[in-house]
């Protein structure tokens, strides 16, 4: 009895084994962010169907899944070209893309799944020398976001060919070589020297023009000058030594250490010569 139980047990236990593999051999699951095309060999190949998230039946043998993933992933595209002014340039451009999940079945019937290995590259190079062998050096630095604009939208076109969405394309890296950069230099310390030799002429133009302006106010005082000792004999000369005195005198009344002693005649009355003294000062 106890045999016989025994192998009760065991082929209940086969087939329940048996059983599980079969129906996981009969499932399979699409997680968040994929999708998925069935290939099937009796109806022709890949089927038109895209097979959205979740849990989902297949023929086993006959069916099999290929997921795909439909998330938007960034990719860089470096490429080395001239410009308009045969200046070589090394650009990085940095692609948001995704596939169009509708035409998932297409693409991976003449892609793969590396389509965007296959497509990418060569798109991005070709789309970059393209659209800057229309500008010269200095023009990209100058006019970048129109250069970057014409290079998203050529490149969303050309992508549409391919069942592949371009959520955003930008530059990220754009260097010029070794030998305009070196021009660039130069140009740029030209440049400096020449508004430096710019500001020289003009400080001695405003130099000469002062210096002009003075000797022509220097000559017209002497005119003046002259006109007024003519008038008035010697004694424009005795009004220019009293003011000169005049302010002598008022240098001189500023220091402590000098004293005004004012003289008087022997008949007790002013007239004479003042004298100052420097009283307590340096030996």
């Amino acid at each position: 009895m106890a045999e016989a139980a025994l192998q009760k047990l065991g082929r209940a236990t086969g087939a329940l084994a048996a059983a599980t593999f079969g129906v996981s051999q009969c499932l399979y699951n699409v997680d968040g962010g994929e999708r998925a095309v069935m290939f099937d060999s009796l109806r022709g190949g890949i089927l038109p169907k895209v097979v959205a998230e979740g849990t989902h039946f297949l023929i086993p043998v006959i069916q099999r899944p290929v997921i795909i993933d439909v998330r938007s992933k960034p990719r860089e595209i470096p490429s080395v070209t001239g410009t308009k002014d045969l200046q070589m340039v090394n650009l990085k451009l940095r692609v948001l893309w995704r596939p169009v999940v509708d035409e998932l079945p297409t693409l991976y019937r003449e892609l793969g799944t590396d389509f965007d290995e296959r497509v990418l590259p060569s798109v991005g190079n070709e789309v970059l020398k393209s659209v800057v062998a229309q500008y010269n050096a200095e023009e990209l630095l100058s006019r970048r976001a129109e250069v970057s604009e014409r290079i998203k939208a050529e490149m969303i076109k050309r992508a549409a060919h391919f069942h592949l969405t371009l959520d955003d394309v930008a530059i990220t890296h754009l260097t010029f070589g070794r030998e305009f950069t070196k021009a660039i230099e130069s140009k740029q310390v030209a440049q400096q020297e020449a508004e430096r030799q710019q500001w020289v002429v003009e400080k001695a133009e405003q130099e000469r023009q002062a210096a002009v302006t003075r000797a022509e106010g220097e000559a017209e005082a002497a005119i003046i000058i002259t006109k007024a000792m003519e008038e008035t004999g010697s004694a424009i000369v005795e009004v220019r030594r009293i003011d000169a005195a005049k302010e002598i005198a008022a240098k001189l009344a500023q220091s402590r250490n000098i004293t005004y002693l004012p003289s008087t005649n022997s008949n007790g009355g002013g007239g004479g010569t003042g004298l100052l003294m420097n009283i307590g000062g340096d030996k």
